[in-house]
């Protein structure tokens, strides 16, 4: 492997000189590329236009998240940024390379968690769109165009994962592939009107099941926090180390969003229907409502109460896009028309 990550380091550092000044556009990129934009971003955005659709891809993204995690325990994969430490394979010629505020996340680097959930997500919108787009026009040039952009889009999350020294080529290939097959594979089962009870069992099951495999890794002499310790060892701003990139971060964000589906599902089964003009009003306050909690700053000590936060919050966050916010809004247009 070392040939391996010695050629995926020069190859960063080629991208950052060929690139740099492109540095802000791929600083946005990698944010579009986070898992929590498939919750915040992509999720949202997909529910107004197509309930099940929605549903999909807030179901998808927190099981490929998941399993990213599960992936990156198993497989161990090194980050360039401490690798280049780490390896001490760079002592006659250091590589001219430059880390970034997104650079420093404190989980396993294989596979890439942002190219896994991007690929994995984002197949269910580009295929809802294509065909939509071939039953209107029965266009096969045209349905093909948001495939052409997925793939776009999978290369541009993928570069700019290697740009920052997130990921190693390899890693976000790795990512890539993966999260198209779920996207394809768990698109096909969609748990759309299951029993409240259903998800509470999900979510509750692999938190549980995820801190005993976790436990029993530990018991086994796998010390899971290596990759926090060299995180906070190379990077270069001690403040870039959040605690939010950590893995038990993602579990609570997906196990919280998987009870707050069914929550969403319980409270309000089929939905509101609204017309496109609602529609588009919902949407609207539901984003800017997302980004206030998402902004929300949270305590990071003691640490089992941010992450107890970290699950409350992704479990309002399907209540706030499927129930609270359409649900206002039905009742001042509902309440207008009868006037």
């Amino acid at each position: 492997m070392e040939a391996v990550y010695t050629s995926g380091i020069w190859m960063a550092e080629s991208l950052q000189q060929r690139t740099r000044s492109h540095e802000k556009l791929w600083q946005v990129v990698t944010h579009m590329g986070d898992p929590k934009a498939a919750f915040l971003l992509v999720f949202p955005f997909t529910y107004f236009f197509s309930r099940r659709a929605g549903i999909t891809v807030l179901w998808i993204a927190a099981i490929s998240e998941w399993l990213n995690l599960v992936f990156k325990w198993f497989l161990f994969g090194e980050r360039p940024f401490w690798w280049i430490g780490e390896s001490g394979l760079f002592v006659n010629r250091q590589p001219e390379v430059y880390q970034f505020s997104s650079t420093c996340e404190t989980g396993p680097g294989s596979p890439s968690g942002h190219a896994m959930v991007t690929g994995a997500v984002w197949w269910v919108v580009t295929s809802s769109l294509g065909s939509f787009l071939y039953s209107r026009t029965h266009s096969i040039v045209l349905s093909a165009v948001p495939y052409v952009l997925y793939v776009l889009l999978l290369i541009a999350v993928g570069i700019s994962r290697v740009f920052i020294l997130a990921h190693f080529p390899h890693q976000v290939i790795a990512g890539s592939i993966t999260g198209v097959i779920l996207g394809i594979v768990l698109s096909r089962r969609v748990p759309e009107g299951r029993p409240l009870l259903f998800f509470f069992g999900f979510s509750i099951g692999i938190l549980i099941g995820s801190l005993m495999l976790q436990a029993g890794l530990q018991q086994l002499g796998i010390d899971l926090s290596w990759s926090i310790a060299l995180a906070k060892k190379w990077c270069s701003h001690a403040e870039w180390v959040r605690l939010d990139t950590a893995p038990l971060s993602s579990l609570t964000r997906d196990c919280g969003a998987l009870l707050g589906l069914g929550l969403a599902q319980y409270w309000k089964p089929g939905g509101w229907s609204l017309p496109w003009a609602p529609r588009a009003l919902s949407l609207a306050i539901t984003s800017m409502g997302l980004y206030h909690v998402n902004r929300l700053p949270l305590p990071v000590q003691p640490q089992g109460l941010f992450y107890g936060l970290v699950y409350f919050k992704f479990v309002i966050v399907p209540q706030i896009v499927m129930v609270w916010v359409p649900g206002l809004i039905h009742f001042f247009t509902h309440k207008k028309k009868k006037d």
